[in-house]
């Protein structure tokens, strides 16, 4: 269980087992993160050999590393095994229909890794912290979510849910970080900028869910994420130990011999090429 239980029925987070000092090289984490890839395309070539059918749940507050995780999983396997869900708000359409029904679509199938950045887990917290919906639907989630999820368990479907865990401080960092910078305002939504000033409310609301929906067949597994480079790694690692995949055997591969031209000439067509700047002057 990634939490312990307070009088009152809150959780606390529990602490590190043991503290990690000093900030990670950059050649240390690139060399540890090129090592765990290897195994991801092993474990990705495994699912499909195989037929698993994976879904993975990544929550946490806005500016949790929640994105970077996800990015650090699939850079280097296949778009078409490793799926990435990330919904938009519901439509008014999706708003009629039973709660989890848009999220049943992007459902793994047999040989594929879906990775929801977000999820039905929406209901427990942000629409919950920012009035989207009523308490009492918030209740009835949070009682029904434990069988929705069995059901996808018995169904066939590994289910892993991370929490990602940021400090108060380092989520502060973050967000003003975004700020000023032209690559990152896009992550600052008005949402983002509303939900900042509220988080006891989320952080009852997280308690309220774990407490719910810790469950044997779907646990919350709980990542400290302050240190983005030790996070991504703990995280790839932990996961890559859930399944017990190994080699697929395949044949050895060599490239055949390329064709001759048999009479093949460049044509003389004014082709469009991309300009050709000098980089590295500015």
């Amino acid at each position: 269980m990634p939490a312990k239980k307070k009088k009152g029925g809150q959780v606390q987070i529990a602490e590190h087992d043991a503290a990690q000092d000093g900030k990670l090289k950059n050649k240390a984490y690139l060399r540890e993160l090129a090592h765990l890839h290897v195994e991801l395309v092993k474990l990705q070539q495994w699912v499909v050999h195989t037929g698993q059918k994976i879904c993975i749940v990544f929550e946490g507050r806005d500016g949790a590393g929640k994105g970077g995780c996800i990015k650090a999983i699939t850079e280097r396997v296949s778009p078409r095994v490793f799926r990435v869900v990330a919904l938009p708000a519901p439509t008014e359409r999706e708003k009629s229909q039973m709660y989890v029904q848009r999220y049943l679509a992007h459902f793994p199938a047999a040989g594929e890794i879906v990775i929801f950045d977000r999820s039905w887990y929406n209901r427990a917290g942000v629409e919950r912290v920012m009035g989207f919906c009523t308490q009492a639907q918030v209740e009835r989630f949070l009682e029904v979510a434990p069988g929705f999820e069995r059901a996808m368990c018995e169904s066939g479907i590994v289910l892993l849910k991370y929490w990602l865990e940021v400090s108060e401080e380092e989520q502060e960092r973050r967000l003003q970080s975004r700020i000023g910078d032209g690559r990152k305002i896009w992550k600052l939504s008005p949402m983002d900028v509303k939900s900042f000033s509220r988080w006891y409310d989320y952080s009852r609301a997280r308690d309220d869910m774990f407490q719910a929906t810790d469950t044997p067949w779907a646990p919350w597994r709980v990542l400290r994420s302050d240190d983005k480079k030790r996070a991504r790694l703990n995280l790839i690692s932990h996961l890559l130990k859930q399944f017990p995949y190994e080699d697929v055997p395949r044949d050895n591969i060599k490239l055949p011999k390329r064709q001759g031209p048999d009479g093949y000439v460049e044509p003389d067509y004014p082709y469009k090429f991309v300009p050709a700047l000098n980089w590295g002057t500015r």
